[in-house]
């Protein structure tokens, strides 16, 4: 019997359904939920070097993980039941992952590197037999990501097997090789490499994905600080805490929104090489993005537990998430637009100073280092839209 699906499962590019997003991946998201929300737990119960190292793993592996399955259902359609059976099960195995998180670096280790590689594994797996009938060159692409796919794999499997001292450098090791292979096309001696730059992508699809997963990890922000302000007694100090926190989170939606969301699908649509763009913008642009906001939560958890207290790792994850973020978006920005948004590069330059003067005038401690902070991302929301104003664009959000 040949090897292949017989069933076409590819996306209709004549139809509606051409660049909608599905229910099922909304479903799929929904487990992401719950692994952000342990993810910046952890972030707040380790910080420390090797807490940040590990945290940094471990968000790279989740966004790695989301953003490989939101690539793969911009060719294969959700609607159609075996791809919709397919975006199940692994958002199952992101389940075991996701709850995973608290002892990935202990006692539940294998749990995670199992998950991770059967989720990467078997999505990869899955594009190829689901093409290889009705597109060989998808087919072809997909088997050289498959190959390196499973070399990382075995680097994942065999870090969780051996002591924690092996365990951190060979899951860095396992990314390292994942990015390599995106950078160079994941080539195989004697079969080529993955020519991107000839991938033809839904670029409304995958713009309005990665933008639901910045509303998810938003929203865990929201989350995280509402479950912080109800263990605590409330007081004028944590209710301008939970204050502070949401005038943050909404400043960070407004300048990821209020602009450079909209402008994502229409530079992929009118892009000579969509995969390309696609693959620098969503891909690896958007990582620091998603780290930034992450990181929001941990600040936010933060300002709420130790409200006049000052340390160094508080300022360091208070400033430091929204440097990730602006930093995140300005690229998200120059590469969409070929411009830097000038209010986020005055926004990076005042976060730089903000936390210079943190770390020197004890005025600052984490409530007000937190209030700055939240009023310099209001700042560069504002800017960013008189600059939208005044070039003649319309809104998104």
């Amino acid at each position: 019997m040949a090897f292949g699906m017989t069933r076409d499962v590819l996306r209709p590019t004549d139809s509606s359904r051409a660049d909608r997003v599905t229910y099922v991946e909304l479903f799929f998201d929904l487990v992401f939920v719950l692994a952000l929300t342990q993810l910046s737990a952890y972030l707040y119960e380790n910080q420390t070097p090797l807490g940040a190292f590990e945290g940094l793993i471990m968000v790279c592996a989740l966004w790695w993980a989301w953003v490989s399955t939101t690539w793969v259902t911009n060719w294969l359609d959700p609607v159609k039941l075996p791809v919709r059976g397919a975006v199940i099960v692994l958002a199952l195995v992101a389940l075991v992952m996701s709850v995973s998180i608290a002892e990935a670096f202990g006692d539940r280790a294998w749990a995670f590197a199992v998950a991770y590689v059967v989720l990467q594994v078997g999505r990869t797996g899955f594009i190829v037999w689901a093409t290889v009938r009705h597109d060989r060159r998808v087919a072809r692409d997909f088997t050289l990501v498959l190959a390196w796919t499973i070399a990382g794999g075995a680097l994942w499997i065999v870090g969780a097997v051996l002591p924690h001292e092996w365990q951190l450098p060979l899951w860095a090791a396992a990314l390292a090789l994942e990015l390599l292979g995106t950078m160079l096309g994941y080539p195989i001696p004697g079969r080529g490499r993955v020519q991107v730059s000839s991938w033809d992508l839904s670029g409304p699809h995958i713009a309005e994905r990665t933008a639901l997963f910045v509303l998810i990890a938003l929203g865990e922000g929201l989350l995280v600080t509402g479950f912080a302000f109800v263990a605590k007694e409330s007081s004028a100090s944590s209710i301008a805490s939970l204050v502070t926190a949401f005038v943050a989170a909404a400043a960070a939606w407004w300048i990821y929104f209020d602009h450079g969301e909209r402008v994502g699908s229409e530079a992929i649509e009118a892009s000579d090489e969509p995969g390309r763009l696609a693959r620098t913008a969503y891909t690896w642009v958007h990582l620091p993005i998603v780290a930034g906001i992450v990181l929001m939560s941990v600040g936010d958890k933060e300002m709420l537990s130790h409200l006049d207290q000052r340390s160094i790792a508080a300022t360091i994850v208070v400033v430091g998430a929204p440097i990730l973020f602006l930093g995140g978006t300005a690229l998200f920005r120059r590469t969409l637009e070929n411009r830097w948004s000038r209010a986020q590069l005055l926004g990076l330059v005042a976060f730089v100073v903000l936390a210079g003067l943190a770390f020197v005038l004890p005025f600052f401690d984490a409530l007000r280092l937190s209030i700055a902070a939240a009023i310099l991302l209001v700042g560069v929301a504002a800017g960013e839209t008189v600059e939208r104003v005044r070039r003649g664009r319309r809104a998104g959000g």
